[in-house]
């Protein structure tokens, strides 16, 4: 459960933008779409040496430029 301290003058605004802050910092929504279906475990690999490959070529693409 996600806690955040509220100060008495705090408004609701200011309050929910720190809870969705907080709340997409821990990444509560990436882990419940990943449990949602079973992934095998060489799916996963080759997605991260996918994902791994395309930054690298971002980074190599900048350093070009």
């Amino acid at each position: 459960m996600i806690q955040i301290n509220i100060d008495g003058k705090m408004s609701i605004d200011a309050a929910l933008k720190k809870y969705k802050a907080k709340y997409i910092k821990i990444g509560i929504l990436k882990e419940l779409n990943e449990r949602k279906t079973f992934k095998k475990r060489s799916v996963e690999r080759r997605d991260e040496i996918t994902r791994a490959k395309y930054r690298q070529s971002k980074r190599d693409q900048d350093k070009d430029q």
